[in-house]
């Protein structure tokens, strides 16, 4: 976990935070100001005052000055100036979370949670339920309007993909910033790395070296976060270790094991104009080529209306493999196939389809072309191998 006696890192956003909030802003001037405007109705909050007295025990300071002496401590920490109210609920579970009410603080604690951590990862669970009031209080409460209105999206019962994937997405990248709020609170990751590992196996002494080792096995397992609220603990884990070490990849490993490639099954909103960028970049592509007719601008233009001659094409580095999930690969070769068979002359379409193939092997497309050709166009071996064999012998 690197020297823990190192300066604390700075506490900011997440890159996808501020990727949301930029785009709500920009293509959502509407909703953006709404979910800026909405504020806590005083009924709300008194329902939840009234809730916590009559369900839980209220941690008083004369009673337990303890823990209150670590908030104090985790505030001035996190720079948070808020009066702060702390409950113990009646249920088993092992959790703690943050019921949010701009200018006021009331944490809820669940199970023996509280007892079996050391007072340095109680400080790290205060930390990282405190966190959450950060995020939401920084920049003009920014970052929970962005909350407020993806919450509201999902309670539609016609919310779309798109919607469901960012707002998981948004809550997955705030779990990694509450782990730092708690490592920032402790001084340390080790305290933030054993509460994750008690909080999930009820354990009461772990050892956060040892679940580091652990994780990095993991690695091995290249699948992206699969999950709904927060990250699975071994990808939380090294999260925190890599941000709080300085490692300047971070924020790339985070997209990669958090949002992972760009998939057609899993579209964010940013990603969903990144797709259609790319859409239409590679068929200007496709349309470039000396053997592309009339035929492969009318396709363009009845997908993009506003497409004229001489546009931008899809660069390489888009298409690099590594960006790029298996259903994004079979999308842009059914592109490819669409292209060439708009064409009526086979010559000309055979020709398309090579370009197609020579694009192909930019994002490791290849194989899933040459199963399409099967597939989808009855090729045989011999047809497969004679629109192949142009791109051999430019490479002899």
């Amino acid at each position: 976990m690197g020297d823990e006696s190192q300066s604390v890192p700075a506490l900011e956003p997440l890159a996808y935070h501020r990727l949301i909030v930029e785009h709500l802003r920009e293509y959502e001037p509407e909703i953006w100001a709404w979910g800026s405007s909405q504020q806590t109705r005083e009924e709300q909050v008194q329902e939840m005052r009234a809730y916590l007295l009559r369900e839980t025990y209220r941690i008083d300071a004369a009673a337990h000055p303890e823990v209150h002496e670590d908030i104090a401590a985790v505030l001035a920490r996190l720079e948070i100036d808020a009066p702060a109210t702390l409950y113990q609920a009646a249920d088993g579970a092992m959790n703690a979370a943050l019921c949010f009410v701009p200018g006021e603080i009331h944490l809820l604690f669940h199970g023996p949670v509280l007892d079996k951590l050391s007072r340095e990862e109680r400080i790290a669970l205060l930390g990282h339920e405190l966190a959450h009031y950060r995020l939401w209080s920084i920049e003009g409460g920014a970052y929970y309007a962005a909350t407020t209105i993806l919450d509201h999206a999902l309670a539609y019962p016609g919310a779309s993909p798109s919607h469901v994937e960012t707002a998981r997405l948004y809550r997955l990248h705030t779990e990694l910033y509450a782990d730092r709020g708690g490592a920032v609170a402790a001084q340390a990751p080790g305290p933030a790395i054993a509460t994750l590992v008690k909080t999930m196996t009820g354990l009461g002494s772990v050892d956060p070296e040892a679940y580091l080792r652990q994780a990095a096995e993991a690695e091995s397992d290249a699948k992206p976060s699969q999950g709904e609220t927060h990250p699975e603990i071994f990808v939380r884990a090294q999260a925190l270790d890599k941000w709080w070490r300085g490692d300047p990849g971070t924020e790339a490993w985070i997209e990669k094991r958090v949002r992972g490639p760009l998939s057609i099954a899993a579209l964010d909103l940013p990603r969903q104009y990144e797709a259609t960028a790319i859409t239409r970049g590679f068929l200007t592509r496709l349309a470039t080529h000396p053997a592309a007719d009339e035929s492969v601008g009318t396709l363009l233009r009845r997908t993009f209306p506003d497409w004229q001659p001489g546009e931008a094409v899809v660069s390489d580095s888009a298409l690099s493999p590594d960006r790029l999930d298996g259903s994004f690969r079979e999308y842009l070769v059914s592109l490819s196939l669409d292209v060439a068979m708009a064409d009526p002359d086979p010559d000309s379409r055979n020709a398309m389809l090579t370009a197609g193939a020579g694009i192909a092997s930019l994002y490791d497309g290849v194989e899933p072309f040459k199963a399409a050709l099967k597939r989808d166009l009855k090729f045989t071996k011999p047809a497969i191998e004679r629109i192949f064999a142009p791109l051999k012998k430019a490479k002899a």
